[in-house]
């Protein structure tokens, strides 16, 4: 019986960079020295950095220190104007 290979094996030590990264984030900016009274506590804390500040307000170096909704709102003026163009 063989072992299966490990993922970083397959695809490279930073394979996982991305959501460990992310989750670093999630755990310094909105968990620790925090006590949650429930699980659907914790959810909701979760759900609120989701969708709330990561996705809606956090700058991301990727994007050009700007968040993804205003990256999103970017390429949509790109993509109107090139329309116009042709």
């Amino acid at each position: 019986m063989s072992k299966a290979p490990e993922s970083s094996f397959i695809y490279g030590k930073h394979y996982n960079a991305p959501t460990k990264s992310w989750f670093n984030s999630f755990k310094n900016e909105w968990v620790h020295d925090v006590r949650y009274a429930t699980q659907a506590g914790i959810n909701d804390a979760a759900f609120e950095y989701i969708e709330v500040f990561y996705n809606r307000k956090r700058q991301h170096s990727t994007l050009g220190y700007i968040s993804p909704v205003q990256f999103l709102e970017n390429w949509f003026r790109t993509q109107h104007q090139e329309r116009l163009v042709v």
